[in-house]
């Protein structure tokens, strides 16, 4: 069947924007200005204040939401699916563990490449599985094992290509390690999330687009009040501002107002996972949840291609190889191979072929999947 224009617009779309989201949260990263008080030039590394702008841009789905619904009442012909009342605070519990994960994630990027970065997060696909089994009482098929086993596979191939590239003053060997492991961490947290969502959340039919941004609203929140402790709060190593402390958002808007590229990169940031959300709600409901799957994979080789041309990564070959086993694990885990094999074998769409993709390709990306 043909992509309609609109549903190629819609692929396009979470493809480009996708692929910004990480590309302009790294381009942050690697400005280097002045701060407050006339201190000396240092690297733009605010993660958390780059978390309460992933946020912002989540917030911005639950304006879309209102604005779809006030079209539908003026115009019947379209109307929305009707909403079961719920209570938002039941987003609470999947907001924090969003909230920690896509911090952790942010502080993780300043350390180690975007191209790792974007590939280790298909580390959630392990937890995820794990954790379905033991609190929504899945019962995984035997693909789904396979694609677990190669994704732990695709991990250590990865992380393998981390330790032999060659690393510059920005990203020493020890930073790149720490990088990864807090990147699979934080996969812990988000695999949580989504076992939340799908236990407590989805089941009240709650529209997509109010889904993200009530959590929008409460990370947004909870996190900008965050940030006032967080600016006393001494983090030693970790810290990339020169107070020491775990965030300076006062030494972040200084380096803004003397380098005004970065609040342009900040502006791609927010804006790019508003539109991303809205682009893989609405793939997954005109095309499929495979269709989204792939066009996240292939936002990966977009992010790897832009850090290599750009030069802010070193080519290494185990990387395609262990890119190649994470997309296989992926698309084992999600039944992507059951509708090749069935039109193989008879020429049309399983029937079940869906059965085995909802939990990881819900309503929503969770960090950015930021991410």
């Amino acid at each position: 069947m043909a992509w309609t224009k609109y549903q190629l617009f819609l692929a396009g779309l979470m493809l480009v924007t996708g692929s910004i989201n990480t590309l302009s949260a790294k381009w942050a990263d690697n400005f280097v200005a002045q701060g407050c008080g006339g201190s000396k030039e240092h690297s733009f590394q605010h993660p958390f204040l780059q978390a309460v702008g992933m946020f912002l841009g989540e917030l911005s789905c639950l304006a879309a939401f209102f604005l779809l619904r006030c079209r539908a009442a003026r115009h019947p012909e379209a109307s929305m699916d009707p909403q079961q009342p719920f209570n938002p605070l039941l987003f609470l519990p999947p907001a924090l563990c969003d909230m920690t994960g896509t911090s952790i994630m942010y502080v993780a990027l300043n350390m180690t490449s975007a191209s790792s970065f974007q590939m280790l997060r298909g580390a959630v696909i392990i937890f995820t599985g794990l954790f379905s089994v033991a609190f929504l009482g899945r019962r995984l098929a035997l693909s789904q094992w396979l694609g677990i086993l190669a994704t732990i596979v695709g991990l250590v191939v990865v992380g393998l290509a981390d330790l032999l590239s060659k690393h510059d003053d920005q990203h020493k060997l020890s930073e790149v390690i720490t990088g990864d492991l807090l990147i699979i961490m934080a996969q812990i947290i988000v695999s949580i999330q989504m076992v939340l969502e799908e236990k407590f959340v989805y089941r009240h039919n709650v529209h997509p687009l109010r889904a993200v941004g009530t959590e929008g609203l409460f990370g947004f929140v909870i996190l900008s009040l965050l940030l006032v402790p967080m600016y006393y709060i001494p983090a030693g190593s970790f810290s990339g501002n020169p107070r020491g402390t775990l965030e300076d958002t006062l030494d972040a808007f200084c380096q803004v107002a003397r380098q005004p590229l970065i609040a342009l990169a900040l502006l791609g940031n927010i804006s790019s996972i508003a539109f991303f959300n809205f682009a893989g709600i609405s793939v997954t409901k005109e095309l499929s949840a495979t269709t989204r799957m792939v066009l996240d994979s292939l936002r990966t080789i977009v992010i790897w291609a832009l850090s290599l041309a750009l030069g802010w990564e070193a080519f290494h070959p185990l990387q395609i190889l262990g890119f190649f086993i994470l997309l296989m694990g992926t698309a084992l885990y999600n039944g992507l191979h059951r509708p090749l094999l069935t039109r193989l074998a008879r020429g049309r769409p399983s029937a079940d072929e869906g059965e085995h993709e909802r939990l990881l390709a819900g309503p929503r990306t969770p960090i950015n999947d930021a991410s």
